[in-house]
């Protein structure tokens, strides 16, 4: 008798116990990664580089789906139906602007998401004119690449804050830490390579598509560039002669080649002139596992020793 009672006891107590823990559970509304009950913003964006901004502002406390998958060059690319769906339960979506999205439109009114944030990035930036009339027919009248500025990236970056902060208004604080050592990293790298560019005499450098005009205002410098502002297609044999002889008078001693432009043109030009192909970064894509930082300060600095 007293170990069928022994028993009973026992078998209330695991009964109470385990009552407890499914309250525990039930209580915490599943697995929310610390954020006490609240699933994180989705942040959807464009490509790459607007990724890496969005990253630097939210960290952690985003999730982030990119568009334009890695390797896949921004200026030819075309939406699918999967990325209708992506948008349509998306809280912030995050593109460049200034043309580079020539679908944006069309994917955010396909999407029918009455709450999404919508962040034009390049919102404030005075933008560059295109020159060539076949790429202003074909793509708009402004060069898209922004985002290679440590300037530009200031403001992208800003506009992507605030939309943080309006979709996210309970990590306010957070946002605004994140953009603030973002903007001190910006501001240090420039200071840095101001001084640097402005003790060299040589302001030419030559690209494998002319995608740096925002960086070359930034810093003074100039560039010459085997393709067009949207890499269409390898120069005429009449280009081609008018880049060696460029490249010959300027006394240019590295071709600077892009993993999202074909290398081939911009290697042959290098071996023609005597200079060496060195990688540089249009940050697109995501190369090397390097960060906007990282990539930003490997290009400045190679474009800085090939001018000295």
């Amino acid at each position: 008798m007293f170990k069928k009672n022994r028993l009973l006891v026992l078998a209330a107590i695991l009964s109470s116990i385990m009552f407890i823990f499914s309250g525990c559970a039930n209580s915490s509304g599943g697995t929310t990664s610390g954020n006490q009950g609240k699933s994180k913003p989705k942040v959807v964006v464009s490509f790459n580089a607007m990724r890496e901004f969005a990253s630097a502002i939210g960290k952690d406390k985003i999730d982030i789906t990119t568009i334009i998958p890695n390797g896949t060059e921004p200026h030819d690319f075309e939406p699918t139906t999967k990325d209708l769906k992506v948008l349509s339960s998306a809280d912030v979506f995050v593109y460049n602007g200034l043309g580079m999205e020539s679908w944006k439109d069309k994917v955010i009114n396909s999407s029918n998401n009455k709450k999404l944030v919508t962040v034009d990035a390049s919102k404030g930036i005075t933008p560059i004119k295109n020159t060539s009339a076949d790429e202003i027919k074909e793509h708009g009248q402004y060069d898209p690449h922004a985002w290679i500025s440590l300037k530009n990236a200031k403001i992208q970056s800003k506009n992507i804050k605030d939309a943080l902060v309006k979709a996210d208004p309970s990590n306010k604080n957070f946002y605004e830490k994140n953009y603030r050592d973002f903007s001190k990293q910006l501001d240090d790298l420039y200071r840095e390579y101001s001084t640097k560019f402005s003790n060299v005499k040589n302001k030419n450098f030559v690209t494998g598509h002319a995608a740096f005009a925002y960086l070359c205002r930034d810093f003074g410098l100039k560039q010459n560039s085997v393709e067009g502002v949207f890499a269409e297609g390898e120069p005429s044999s009449q280009k081609l002669a008018q880049l060696v002889n460029y490249c010959k008078q300027n006394n240019i001693k590295t071709i600077f080649v892009e993993d999202m432009v074909s290398p081939k043109v911009s290697n042959t030009l290098a071996k023609e002139v005597g200079a060496k192909a060195k990688k540089i970064y249009t940050i697109e894509s995501k190369e090397d596992n390097k960060n906007y930082i990282q990539s930003m300060k490997s290009n400045l600095e190679m474009i800085y020793n090939s001018l000295k």
